[in-house]
Formats: structure tokens, sequence, C-alpha cells
């Protein structure tokens, strides 16, 4: 891999105070690169992949909070229909790519067939080792088409996930992320391991390289995730106009009307 993110040794638990001190600083660095995209046309296509419970979601929605969804498309794919099986296996993943001006990111990708379809028997070895195979040439004709590609991998302990899963079992708000094959994939800790190994030797390119980071600190985590993306595309930030808040109108005879029967309860 050509970077690997280190995680500090976790001596000391990082305050939520100072985590959301430097996600402030992070989101307003964002911000100027989401304009710095809009303003040139850049296309970025950002991939996050990772063992279940290695902090993919919460590592996305906390680069994505304070931008805007119109430049920044978060792409998360059901599973493939009919008519998607019997296309090619990327296919369906290239219409959702970036056009200019846009940051795509992908919560799952097309290493679906390098991963969770090859442990959980949805495509034969075969296939997935012709996915390995071929992935490169797809993947050079995105950077040569001028998109700035960017590959993720969280990874978390054994431990770490344990607890996780087992926290997504009590916890009602978190159920919904739970589901017999999440059960069934924690059993084969193993056959992804060697499926991530394989996956790595086939892909990992000077064009495309993979970026590792060891995520059982979700707060160091993200941070250091959003930090490093912003290290790979060449953003500067753009001169802006001063703002003027200008005056209101007049109300010129204008009455608020009574709204109470639309009103909601006011129940806290």
């Amino acid at each position: 891999m050509d970077t690997v993110i280190e995680k500090p040794a976790i001596t000391d638990k990082m305050s939520r105070a100072e985590y959301e001190r430097e996600l402030a600083k992070l989101h307003a660095e964002l911000v100027k690169m989401q304009e710095w995209v809009k303003a040139t046309g850049a296309k970025v296509c950002v991939l996050f992949e990772g063992r279940d419970g290695a902090g993919k979601g919460g590592t996305i929605k906390a680069l994505t909070e304070r931008v805007s969804p119109r430049v920044f498309r978060v792409v998360a794919l059901p599973p493939p229909s009919d008519r998607e099986k019997s296309q090619m296996y990327a296919q369906r993943y290239l219409p959702h790519l970036p056009a200019a001006g846009e940051v795509v990111i992908f919560d799952r990708s097309w290493y679906n067939r390098a991963g969770v379809e090859r442990v959980m028997g949805f495509c034969t070895d075969k296939q997935a080792r012709r996915f390995l195979e071929t992935i490169g040439g797809v993947e050079k004709m995105i950077t040569d088409s001028r998109i700035i590609l960017i590959k993720y991998w969280l990874e978390v302990s054994q431990e770490e996930q344990t607890r996780r899963i087992e926290q997504r079992i009590r916890d009602p708000r978190k159920i919904w992320k739970l589901s017999p094959m999440d059960l069934e994939s924690y059993s084969r800790w193993y056959d992804y391991s060697r499926a991530r190994d394989e996956m790595f030797a086939a892909s990992d390119t000077d064009s495309s390289p993979w970026h590792v980071i060891q995520s059982d600190d979700k707060k160091r985590t993200r941070l250091n995730i959003i930090a490093h993306f912003l290290s790979q595309v060449p953003y500067e930030a753009l001169e802006r106009e001063p703002v003027k808040l200008p005056k209101r109108q007049k109300p010129k005879g204008y009455v608020e009307p009574p709204y109470d029967r639309h009103r909601i309860p006011e129940v806290f």
C-alpha cells in the first residue's frame, strides 16, 4: 500500500471537545475544497472499504456533514438486480462516477466482488480472480479521465469489532445495521483476511494505491482520514467577495396569519 494512516497509541482518550474542535477545522478545509472543486470542474472519487464494524459509515458522515450534498454525493448501492447481474461486473458503478465539480463517495464499491461476494459465496473464486485481473485496467481508465481516485480500507481489531457488533445488538438505534449476513461475516474473520490480502496484492497500484487505517479509535480515525483526504486533493482556497447582509423590505401592511391548527404538539 502507498499509505498506512497510523493511529496514535491509545494511551489517552480524545475528549469530545477536542474532537469537535479539530473536526471543525477540517470541515472548514473541506468547504474550501468544495468551492475549489466547483470552480475548477475537478472530479474526485473516494472508495471506502473495510471490515464490518470498522467505522465506514461514521467516517463518511463526519466527512460530509458540513458540505453540500449536491457536490459531495454518497453512493451506497443495493444488491444487484437480475439485469445488473448479467452486466460486466463494474458496469453498474460506472454511471455514479463524478462529473465535473463533484466528489463521489462510495460506501462500499466494486470491491464487493473481491470481499463480501467472494467470502459469502455470491460469486465463484474464478469470478473474483477475473475481477482482480481486470479492475486495474478499469481504474486506469478512471484516472486517465482525470478523476482523482482515492481508496481507503478501514481495519479493526477482533476485540473492537466484537464490542461494536454487541453494541448494535443491544442498542435499538443501531440494530438496523445488523443483518444475518453480518453475523455470518463476523464468523469468517480469516476468510476476509485472505480475501483482503489478495485484493491488495492485485489492486494496489501506483496510480490508485490503497490507504489503510487501523480504526479502533473512532474519533482519531475520522480526523486522520479527513486530514489525509484533504492532502490528496490539490485544492486551493479561493478569493471570496465580502458578504454584506442586505436590508429587509418593509412589511407594507402585511400581517402574519395564525398557524395554531398547523403547529405540532410541543412534548419536550
